[in-house]
């Protein structure tokens, strides 16, 4: 069973370890969840290209993979529907940089939201 600690002790590390990628130098196409040899769309192609979309993608990827874990099936079904129709909005945004990072802002913070409400529902 999970506990509150717990949480708080699996969340500082996935902090440091965001803190310790961002001080790596590298490319999107070295880390990001998006297969950049298969990148079929133009906004997965500029994410690929882009080394701060890449870490969004990838931060994005791991609350998502940490959220879903987290929750209930039924939960769980929503949260990949929610996911579904962000793609298509990310997507939406083709090659526009700008566009794709406001959309993994949005999609972070609403994962981040989900997070704290499963952590306020704690221990677990």
């Amino acid at each position: 069973m999970l506990h509150f600690n717990s949480l708080r002790k699996l969340t500082g590390g996935l902090l440091a370890l965001s803190l310790f990628v961002a001080s790596v130098p590298a490319r999107a196409a070295d880390y990001a969840p998006i297969d950049c040899a298969k990148a079929s769309s133009s906004a997965e192609r500029t994410i690929c290209r882009s080394y701060s979309l890449g870490q969004a993608d990838a931060r994005m990827a791991t609350l998502f993979g940490v959220v879903t874990s987290l929750v209930a099936m039924g939960q769980r079904a929503d949260i990949g529907d929610a996911q579904r129709t962000w793609l298509k909005e990310r997507n939406a945004c083709g090659d526009d940089g700008a566009c794709i990072a406001r959309a993994y802002r949005s999609r972070i913070t609403a994962l981040s939201a989900n997070l704290d409400a499963i952590a306020s529902h704690g221990p677990f």
